[in-house]
């Protein structure tokens, strides 16, 4: 099994070696090109990814037609549509490599399995999921109280190296402004 995962699970559970080795039998890493689509709407989503290295996000296209960034993955962040996931319907959107990016996909009938093997693995995804929900409620909140400015500051403030990464578009969509007010801002113009 990949060591990151390893080392991302052991920050909140310990596991046996033979729990390891449980979980190494059912993990499976795959290469996930630029630009390609794991999940798109419509589709049921049955796969966690957890992302070694790289990036992916979950968009959706709006009423216009342009694509709209709800959320990114980078390293040690795991990735997926949990309704969809959860309760076995299309999906609303879509997942998509930003960069090419090495990913351990974790299908759900194996999690399944596996949480009935290793039951201490269900804290584990548990924090996971609350770590999640807690991120998306600040994205909420960050929308709803700050202007557009200031939400580009104050991301930036704390993902510096980040902001560098992607490609503008994306995250003036996460942020919900326009490509062109992020130019403007990026030349201090707002």
């Amino acid at each position: 099994m990949h060591k990151a995962l390893l080392q991302h699970i052991e920050k909140f559970v310990t596991l046996e070696p033979s729990d390891i080795n449980i979980l190494e039998s059912s993990l499976s890493a795959s290469i996930v090109k630029k630009k390609e689509l794991v999940l798109q709407e419509g589709q049921v989503c049955n796969t966690l990814y957890f992302v070694i290295k790289g990036c992916m996000r979950q968009y959706i296209i709006n009423s216009k037609g342009s694509e709209q960034t709800l959320q990114f993955g980078i390293e040690n962040w795991w990735i997926t549509d949990y309704l969809s996931y959860h309760n076995h319907i299309p999906s609303h959107f879509y997942i998509q490599a930003v960069e090419r990016s090495e990913v351990i996909a974790l299908e759900k009938p194996a999690l399944e399995a596996i949480l009935i093997q290793i039951p201490k693995l269900e804290r584990y995804f548990r924090i996971v999921a609350q770590k999640s929900f807690g991120a998306a409620q600040m994205r909420i909140k960050f929308l709803f109280t700050m202007s557009a400015e200031e939400r580009y500051h104050h991301f930036n403030n704390l993902h510096p190296e980040f902001v560098q990464r992607v490609p503008q578009y994306m995250l003036a969509s996460y942020l919900d402004f326009s490509a062109e007010f992020m130019s403007k801002i990026r030349a201090g113009k707002v």
